[in-house]
Formats: structure tokens, C-alpha cells, sequence
């Protein structure tokens, strides 16, 4: 039995099956997604999304869906589901038997006396998603129908049934190439069989996707159907569907397919799972490699990078791959700081956290690697430009002040990892200084001081080597609050904020910290208190009047409750390594407990993968992303410090 399977009764339910969404994604930066019954939800659902850099840099959909019918006897069975206005579904799934993603995304379907398997991967390294059908059993002669729904559009807007669109098409080996519109590609579609083409192009009306509903957003779709691919399939015998940006050898498909399945590692353990979630956020393109914050709508962005990297490749013994994405983003520093959102060229640079969380990726790097002179070799040019930039004062007044703290803000803009904004306001601005961002501040330029002593550099030595102790002295003054036993969220000009939040906990989980034991221990105590949950951290403490303990409704709501008590996996790596380092094996326990709990999350929202966010009340119900780069990559983290822990005994 597969580790995530799904039977009939639970598939049939829509209730529950359409809760549940499997995601896919390859080096090239595709992705295929939908949930478990093929009833596409969202209007980020699809079976080929691909980046369009010709277009706008951003992912598009080509494929929507590919629906399938069963002939016998002549009498059509459609295996689709989908849904239309009112409530009404095409009724597919009262034909689906069974669900698994092991190795790959399988359906099961049956009708009377035929057993039809569907089984769906994405090529490594190319746009190109494969859909093999094997006939297990038939007692008749047999034919498939095969429908593509072709969208043609960003994958945050919707396709409308317009006059513009392109309904001709070629003749390729055993398929057809496509394309909706002149500015897109050809998309290639053929099977590993001589299939029947018959082009009969149409309009599929009023499609609606539930999740965009639930989010308030535009759910309602018209997709494109050039036409229909028919061909007879035997019992025991196999046929490939190929959706390609690229024309390939029609009888190439079936032994690409099987190539590429036996690349696959086997998701029949929560590590294993874990493992290939992880894989699943790397993105090459060409020199670079970057990393997906999440899907299935998040880009490549600086903060989510460097706080991804560890846990995504270190963790999993990559290096190489971990090299490769600082050495590509390491080319991106502008003023002083990386690309929060969009391309390099446009980039939003309003993040002043991402490049002193640079500095914590490349210190864990150097740590793995035993190679801290080689790190400040490679790197130390970009580490000091930025201390520099910081110290001297960069754009959105981020600056280091007289007292040696970092201060930064502007009105209109949320800086920090609480970035949330509704009505042009940030919801968490915190202008002012930032107690994780000093913290982060003063572990930057210890790791910095370290690496340049470890490669004799004398010059960056004399002009930094003061500055720690006077950060230390005016961080402990300006953030402890001695009788709560707690760190300030932030303080500007005389008003402070006393809210028990998540970032205080940095201050005991980086490696260089200004606090004593008892201080570390007084913080870790009353941030478990207030904060902890068994899904991460609650991003404010439920104390608080400001607290919000469920994330949902439209945007304005989802986002007011983003960062006031909505829970995030993240931040429960850092608290588990600040308990450690508080408690030691005593404390081993209850991280081992947190790691473990998320097992059950597998079957959950994005099967397989860890969700971006929580919600703050109980049952802590998966919300957001579906599939989360640094919720994953703080799980593999989480695993090291467990391991590391028990080897000592």
C-alpha cells in the first residue's frame, strides 16, 4: 500500500477530495497541479504551467486539464470533474476507485468492467508533462477520448471566450501543435500511439473554481478545446499523452515516460516526502539556480531564499545546488540589498531583512562545508558592501543609527517578513528598530568578523571589530523588557511595542547572541507560552486584543489576519533550535514531538508538502500555499538538529 492513498469513499466525497491538491514541478520552473480528483479548483491549477520570460516573466497556464472518456459499446463514460454554475459537477469522480502519489500522481477509475489507470509526471528539465493510461481490464473492445482544455493565460488572471483566438493548427508526429495566441509558443500534444485527431474548436463556458471564490476573487473561466484525440487501447496495453513545449519522436513517449519515472525518489516515507518537496523548489535556469518561495502562486524572492537554503539543500547534503543559488543571487545586490519581488530588472528591493539572512545562509553553508575562509573568499566583498550600506544608509532610511542599532522604515511600506499591506498601509509596519532585524544585524557582522580573521583580512577586521560590543550594549538597552522577561518588537522614537510576537525569538536561535542564559531561557518559556502550537509559531500572542485566530475570507481579511496570530511552520525551526540550545536533550523531546506531528499533514492540504500558514486557533487548519519552501526546508532543518542531538548520546 502506497504512504498517501486515497480509496472511493473518500474520493467520491467532494467534500474532502477537493481539499486535497497534489503539486508538481520540474528544474525548468513548470509545475502541474490539482487536486486529487483532477477537478481543478483554482485558476493555479493546471497539467502544464510554464514561465513565459518572452511575455512577462511570470508562469502561464497552457494546458488546463485533459478529459478523458471511456467508449464501449458505443456509449461515451466521461471520467472529468468539473464545476459550473449552481453547484453543478461533471459527474466524473462516482467513477474514480483509488488515489496514490506513489512514485508519481496515480488515479484509478472504473467503469462496469473496465479498470483504467492514469498515471501523471513532469519531465525533469523540460516543459513537458506526460500522462500514461494503462487498461487494466476490459471484457469489450475499447476506445479513449481525450479532450485538452487549453487556457493560454497567466496564472493569476482568467481566459475569456474572445474572438482573437487561434483555432488552427499542424500536423506533428502522431499529434498537434497549437497555439491560442501569436505571442505564446507552439504547444505540442501527441501520443505514443497513432491517435484519430478530429479539430473541432469550441468554447467551454462558465468553469468555476471554488478556492478563488472562498478567496474572493474572480472564480469564473472559459476555457478553449481545439478538438479530440481517439484512439483503441487493449487490455495490459499502455498509452502516452505528451503536452510539450517542444515537438518530440511520438515513439519516443512511452520509454521517456518510464525513463523518467525511474528517476523519481519513492515518497513511501515522511522523509522521503519531505525530501522530494524539497527538490521540488530549485529552479535552473541556465547559470542560475534559484528558489521557489512557494506554490502555486509565489515567485523567486531574496528573503524566502536565504531563509530556505539551509534547510532545502544543506540539509539534504546538497552543497553544490546551495553554492549555486548564493553565487546567483550574489550577483543581484543593489544599494546594499536583493530582490524582494519580480525580475532583477524591476525588482522591488523593500526587504531589509534578505541580506542580513544572506549572511546566516552562507554561515550555515561554511559550518557544513568546514570552509570559512573560503566563504569570506567568496563572498566576503558582497558581505562587506552590504555592512557598508547598512551602516552608511540606504534607500527606505535603513540605516545604522549612533547607538549602532539598524533602524529602518518609510510610511506606505512594510520592510521586515511581516509585510502584509491592506489599503496602502503596512498591517505590521514597524518603522523604527526591529528586534529581529538588529538581531540579525549583530550576527552578520560576528560571522563576517570570523570568516575575515579566518582569511586574514586586517583591513575589514580593524573597521568592524568595535562595533559588535556597542550593538550588543544598545540592543540589550533598547529591547529587553526585564519584567516581562521578553524582547520589544520594535521601537521608534520613544513608543515601543510591548506585543508578544514570534521575531524575539531570533535573538536565542542565531548563532551569535547578545543574551545571557537567563534571558534566553526567559524568552524561549514565555514564547512557547503564548505562541507555540504543534503547527509552528502564532505570529502574535492570543493576549492580544489585536489577535486573530483564523485566516480567511476575501483579501483585505486574509491579509489582516496574515501576520496577527495566523501560525507559521517557519518560525518553528528557530524556535526548536532556541529550545535546544536553552534545554539541551532535556528539551529534545518536544522538538521531536513538533517534527513528527506534521506526518499527519501528508494527506492534508498540498499532499506530500508542508503549508505556507496556519491558523492561529485550533485544530490549526492548513491555509495559504499549498506547498511551502521554508515550511519544508525548517522540517529538514528541524530533522538535523534532531539527528545531531542523538548522535551525541
Amino acid at each position: 500500500m502506497s504512504y498517501i492513498q486515497f480509496d472511493k469513499t473518500q474520493l467520491i466525497n467532494l467534500k474532502y477530495s477537493l481539499g486535497k491538491e497534489f503539486i508538481r514541478s520540474n528544474r525548468a520552473g513548470t509545475y502541474a497541479s490539482s487536486t486529487i480528483i483532477n477537478c481543478n479548483t483554482r485558476k493555479y491549477h493546471g497539467l502544464l504551467i510554464c514561465p513565459m520570460d518572452n511575455l512577462d516573466g511570470d508562469k502561464h497556464v497552457l494546458l488546463s486539464a485533459l478529459d478523458e472518456t471511456i467508449i464501449q459499446h458505443e456509449k461515451e463514460f466521461h471520467l472529468a470533474v468539473r464545476k459550473y454554475p449552481g453547484g453543478v459537477y461533471h459527474p466524473g469522480h462516482k467513477y474514480l476507485r483509488d488515489f496514490t502519489s506513489e512514485p508519481i500522481p496515480t488515479l484509478v477509475y472504473r467503469v462496469g468492467g473496465v479498470i483504467l489507470q492514469k498515471e501523471m509526471l513532469l519531465v525533469e528539465e523540460t516543459e513537458q508533462v506526460l500522462i500514461r493510461y494503462t487498461l487494466i481490464d476490459a471484457h469489450s473492445p475499447t476506445k479513449i477520448k481525450l479532450h485538452p482544455f487549453l487556457a493560454f493565460r497567466n496564472i493569476h488572471k482568467l481566459s475569456k471566450s474572445n474572438l482573437d483566438v487561434n483555432s488552427k493548427f499542424d500536423f506533428i508526429s502522431n499529434g498537434i501543435k497549437t497555439r491560442m495566441y501569436d505571442a505564446y509558443p507552439y504547444l505540442h500534444m501527441q501520443t505514443s500511439k497513432k491517435a484519430e485527431y478530429v479539430h473541432a474548436p469550441n468554447w467551454y463556458y462558465d468553469i468555476e473554481y471554488s478556492e478563488e471564490e472562498k478567496r474572493g476573487y474572480e472564480f469564473s473561466e472559459d476555457l478553449f478545446v481545439t478538438g479530440y484525440f481517439e484512439f483503441s487501447i487493449k487490455k495490459g496495453e499502455s498509452v502516452v499523452f505528451s503536452a510539450s513545449l517542444k515537438e518530440v519522436a511520438g515513439s519516443s513517449l512511452k520509454r521517456k515516460f518510464t525513463t523518467e519515472l525511474n528517476k523519481r525518489i519513492p515518497r513511501d516515507t515522511f522523509e522521503n516526502c519531505l525530501t522530494n518537496s524539497a527538490q521540488q523548489f530549485i529552479l535552473r535556469k541556465g547559470k542560475k539556480t534559484e528558489i521557489i518561495a512557494g506554490f502555486p502562486w509565489f515567485g523567486s524572492w531574496g528573503r524566502d531564499t536565504f531563509i530556505s537554503l539551509p534547510g532545502l539543500t544543506l540539509a539534504v547534503g546538497d552543497t553544490k545546488t546551495a553554492k549555486d543559488v548564493l553565487d546567483t543571487l550574489s550577483k543581484q545586490i543593489k544599494n546594499g540589498l536583493f530582490k524582494n519581488m519580480g525580475s532583477h530588472d524591476d525588482a522591488d528591493l523593500n526587504s531589509v531583512d534578505a541580506p542580513l539572512w544572506y549572511f546566516w545562509a552562507i554561515q550555515k553553508y561554511a559550518k557544513q562545508t568546514n570552509k570559512l575562509k573560503q566563504a569570506w573568499e567568496d563572498y566576503g566583498s558582497k558581505m562587506e558592501s552590504i555592512l557598508d550600506h547598512y551602516k552608511k544608509g540606504t534607500i527606505y532610511n535603513i540605516k545604522m543609527h549612533e547607538n549602532h542599532l539598524v533602524w529602518a522604515g518609510q510610511k506606505g511600506k512594510a520592510l521586515t517578513w511581516m509585510d502584509a499591506m491592506v489599503d496602502g498601509e503596512g498591517v505590521t509596519p514597524r518603522i523604527g528598530y526591529d528586534v529581529e532585524i538588529n538581531a540579525l544585524w549583530y550576527n552578520a557582522i560576528m560571522f563576517a568578523l570570523d570568516a575575515a580573521k579566518a582569511a586574514g583580512d586586517k583591513k575589514f577586521i580593524k573597521a568592524w571589530q568595535d562595533i559588535p560590543k556597542k550593538v550588543k550594549e544598545s540592543f540589550i538597552d533598547c529591547f529587553w523588557l526585564e519584567n516581562k522577561g521578553q524582547l520589544l518588537d520594535y521601537v521608534d522614537d520613544g513608543m515601543i511595542d510591548k506585543a508578544v510576537r514570534p521575531n524575539q525569538i531570533f535573538a536565542v536561535s542565531l548563532s551569535y547572541s547578545m543574551l545571557d542564559e537567563f534571558q534566553m531561557k526567559s524568552i524561549v518559556d514565555r514564547v512557547k507560552a503564548e505562541l507555540f502550537t504543534p503547527k509552528g509559531l502564532r505570529t502574535l500572542s492570543p493576549k492580544n486584543r489585536y489577535y486573530q485566530g483564523v485566516y480567511q475570507g476575501d483579501q483585505k481579511s486574509r491579509d489582516s489576519a496574515y501576520h496577527q496570530g495566523t501560525v507559521w511552520p517557519w518560525l518553528g525551526g528557530h524556535f526548536c533550535e532556541a529550545h535546544l540550545r536553552v534545554y539541551g536533550k532535556q528539551g529534545l523531546q518536544l522538538v521531536k514531538d513538533f517534527y513528527k506531528g506534521f506526518e499527519s499533514d501528508m494527506n492534508q492540504a498540498g499532499i506530500g508538502s508542508i503549508s505556507e500558514i496556519y491558523d492561529g486557533n485550533p485544530p490549526h487548519l492548513p491555509k495559504g500555499a499549498i506547498s511551502q519552501a521554508w515550511s519544508v526546508a525548517e522540517l529538514l532543518r528541524i530533522k538535523t538538529m534532531i539527528d545531531t542531538f542523538e548522535s551525541r548520546a
